[in-house]
């Protein structure tokens, strides 16, 4: 809630287009205009002034400090959503890196063929500039699978919301995909012929080049 407030006086001071030194509205009459309790208002705006959208004077009112500040809050949410996924990221490494391994072992030429007519698709889907977001999870949920580690493959499942940031927006855009088209081969590769090790070095060549898209966004 106080992030959704926060994100509500940054619009009014957009809509209003209030200027460094302009006095926002009263603690009171914003809990009434944005329909929040105080303990959320508060929040919001120690929020706000720690990033030096605002400034607070007690017994003077709330003023904006910073418009370039706030025209930059944008970037402010992307470095916490990069911090956040570059976090998932370690876990990746860690969990899907031994799915690829244990897949490596115990595929099925049943679902060799599963992730070859996935790839097929990603690459037609590619070839036609089409999204290939929902391809990609799917080809990554089809090796989780093949690793026939129901206690691994839960765990996975478990943080698949989070997982799921790196197919979405800001990040999870073209360039992500594009970028790491081949290693889903060459990991695959690795994967059909039985070599863990192979596998595991092309899956974490992939997660390093994540790892330098989402650094340099």
């Amino acid at each position: 809630m106080p992030e959704l407030v926060s994100q509500e006086i940054q619009n009014y001071i957009e809509e209003k287009e209030l200027q460094e030194g302009d006095r926002l509205p009263s603690v009171e009459a914003m809990t009434q205009m944005f329909g929040v309790g105080r303990s959320s208002l508060r929040e919001a705006l120690r929020y706000l002034e720690a990033t030096d959208v605002i400034t607070v004077s007690n017994g003077k009112g709330i003023y904006v400090r910073d418009v370039g500040t706030y025209r930059f809050a944008g970037k402010i949410k992307i470095e916490k959503e990069k911090r956040f996924l570059l976090s998932i990221l370690d876990v990746r490494r860690a969990l899907e890196g031994k799915a690829v391994e244990l897949a490596a072992e115990r595929i099925t030429p049943a679902q060799i063929d599963e992730l070859t007519a996935c790839l097929q698709e990603y690459k037609l889907l590619k070839e036609a500039g089409k999204s290939t977001s929902q391809i990609d999870l799917a080809f990554h949920r089809g090796v989780m699978k093949a690793a026939s580690n129901p206690i691994l493959y839960s765990v996975l499942e478990s943080i698949s919301a989070m997982y799921e940031l790196f197919f979405n927006e800001p990040l999870g855009d073209r360039k992500l995909f594009d970028d790491t088209y081949e290693f889903h081969h060459t990991m695959f590769a690795g994967i059909a012929a039985r070599d863990p090790e192979r596998a595991l070095a092309e899956f974490n060549k992939m997660m390093n080049r994540i790892e330098t898209i989402i650094r340099d966004y």
